[in-house]
């Protein structure tokens, strides 16, 4: 079985949109899909109680990696699926996954676009479908074997931003085969809405540079929201 968490914060449009997508539907022997709520969530998340194959854990703290640690907790599958609301998975995408572990894999990451064509964000996913600095974000979608999560230790609690940059590093470190697979998602460029381009990505920029550098998780999350406005999870 594969377990397909979810964290959420006030993602009910998004996820009503996301449980449409056919790999779900097409593969739903094979999956279980876990929702894991936010404690201060306010929208009407409960609806999805009517969902077939989806569990709905409403968690004791906020953040991502609290709320998909706890998820983990009681997911059954023997691999992982860690996707965001807002983004879309593509035909096959289940199919890949399987095909990337029975391959010698033991994770991976998927490649994307934006749901907003423009140059200048077809440049920005460009980078996604290769190695790199920036290679291990949440938007990439991470699958892994639950046995290599176990062992690496699951989500920092304490990393309240970029955890999954963190727990990529470690990935690397303990020599985890990866792979990143060029089948797209569909990735909401609603923080370009918000933001400018150049705002935006210098800011993400200056967020990895110290990340790399050791800057502490709570700090990063303080910079993060002075620097980029949004007008979604609060």
């Amino acid at each position: 079985m594969i377990s397909i968490i979810i964290p959420v914060h006030n993602e009910f449009k998004n996820l009503q949109q996301l449980f449409k997508v056919g790999c779900f539907l097409e593969h739903v022997k094979l999956l279980e899909i876990i929702v894991a709520v936010s404690p201060m969530n306010s929208d009407t998340v409960n609806l999805l109680d009517n969902i077939p194959k989806v569990k709905i854990v409403r968690c004791k703290n906020k953040g991502r990696a609290v709320q998909m640690n706890e998820a983990s907790k009681i997911a059954l599958g023997s691999i992982f699926v860690f996707l965001h609301a807002d983004v879309v998975p593509p035909t096959g995408f289940i199919n890949d996954i399987l095909h990337s572990l029975q391959n010698g894999y033991d994770a991976g990451f998927f490649s994307y676009r934006f749901d907003k064509d423009t140059w200048y964000l077809r440049l920005n996913a460009s980078f996604t479908a290769k190695d790199g600095l920036f290679t291990g974000g949440g938007d990439q979608c991470l699958f892994i074997k639950k046995d290599s999560f176990i062992e690496l230790g699951r989500f920092n609690e304490e990393q309240v931003l970029m955890e999954d940059f963190e727990f990529f590093s470690r990935m690397k470190k303990q020599k985890v085969p990866y792979t990143i697979v060029k089948n797209d998602l569909l990735v909401s460029a609603r923080k370009y809405e918000c933001n400018s381009y150049l705002r935006v990505n210098l800011s993400n920029l200056l967020l990895v540079i110290l990340f790399k550098l050791g800057y502490p998780g709570d700090k990063l999350k303080t910079l993060h929201n002075r620097l980029i406005r949004t007008s979604y999870n609060g």
